[in-house]
């Protein structure tokens, strides 16, 4: 491993994620300057420095944690210097009994830290008489507040972008599995053309794990989000997930079965080539949803408005070597449209 991977990410922060955290830093020192003459405001900028996170969600979650623990761990500060008086070794006592005080009270992990620092920064920094304790929790405060205003009001980011790009991934590859299954089951195979079948079918499920991820994002970053207008399409995109996430599981089944039971007399069956038609249009009608949604990456014009994909299919008994893959993609196939119409 790398050192570098360790402190360097994939990619950037938006600089939109830097300038608001700046501003929120600035913004928050001077307004506690103003308002708690004394020490400098080093607790509201830190504050206001920690709370700008990526969603409007995740910084309310890190405003709650900053708060909690800067006055906990304020309150041991205060507590052990009028006990102990002010001794350079009370400093590593009260981060110690910090530490067992928010593992008593299961504290966060940030939360457990955040105590245990606020503890320290009260007895090395300044006095620990209740009036600078006082001072520091509302300084603490006015820092929250301000990166909250800030995160909320300047730009608060609505990550649907990443959603319906990789959503529209994962639909349009659904589909050309269920395209690929389709050409081989009519059709004479070759072991390396079962194992690429398998392999390409293996990989919906990264891809779904993406879009999940991604969808996941998209409706966190609307949580307490002010903007307010993407909220019903990151609805319909989760509605979408759940539609296509068993369909993944559908296919790659299928593929599993076909590629245990394939044997090169199964083209002749008349009931495997029903099915193979059966899966093209259910093919047709996932890029139909996604293109419904809107969420297509590059819309196909082959592609009809009106859906496909017909009622299950009434079948003849297949020859004996064949029932047991025969019956597996039927009930297979019979998810897929249920899931596609939405019958389940």
């Amino acid at each position: 491993m790398r050192v570098t991977a360790s402190v360097r990410s994939a990619k950037r922060s938006p600089l939109l994620q830097v300038a608001k955290s700046a501003i929120a830093t600035i913004g928050a020192w001077l307004i506690a300057g103003w308002l708690i003459p004394g020490p400098l405001p080093v607790f509201a900028a830190i504050a206001a420095l920690l709370v700008v996170q990526p969603s409007v969600n995740q910084s309310f979650a890190k405003a709650l944690e900053r708060s909690i623990g800067v006055i906990v761990g304020v309150v041991i500060a205060v507590a052990l210097s009028l006990l102990l008086g002010a001794q350079s070794w009370v400093v590593l006592l009260a981060i110690v009994v910090a530490m067992l005080v928010a593992w008593a009270l299961r504290a966060s992990p940030g939360t457990g830290n955040q105590v245990a620092i606020s503890a320290m920064l009260v007895l090395a920094l300044g006095s620990s008489n209740l009036e600078y304790a006082i001072d520091r929790i509302l300084e603490t405060l006015i820092g929250v507040s301000f990166a909250l205003v800030v995160n909320a009001l300047l730009v608060p980011p609505v990550l649907i972008a990443p959603a319906r790009r990789d959503l529209g991934l994962l639909g349009t590859e659904i589909a050309a599995s269920l395209d690929r299954l389709a050409a081989a089951l009519s059709s004479t195979q070759r072991p390396g053309d079962l194992q690429g079948l398998m392999v390409e079918a293996r990989l919906l499920r990264p891809m779904q794990a993406a879009a999940a991820a991604s969808v996941s994002a998209g409706e966190e970053s609307l949580t307490l989000n002010p903007r307010r207008a993407a909220r019903g399409e990151i609805a319909e995109m989760r509605a979408l997930l759940d539609r296509l996430s068993p369909i993944v599981t559908q296919v790659i089944g299928m593929t599993r079965a076909f590629f245990d039971h394939y044997d090169d007399t199964l083209a002749a069956e008349p009931t495997v080539h029903a099915i193979a038609e059966q899966l093209r249009r259910a093919g047709h009608d996932v890029r139909l949803a996604v293109q419904v949604a809107d969420i297509a990456p590059e819309p196909a014009a082959e592609t009809s408005a009106i859906p496909a994909l017909t009622a299950p299919l009434q079948v003849k008994p297949p020859a004996s070597g064949h029932w047991i893959l025969i019956g597996s993609l039927m009930e297979d196939l019979r998810r897929i449209r249920g899931g596609i119409i939405g019958d389940d």
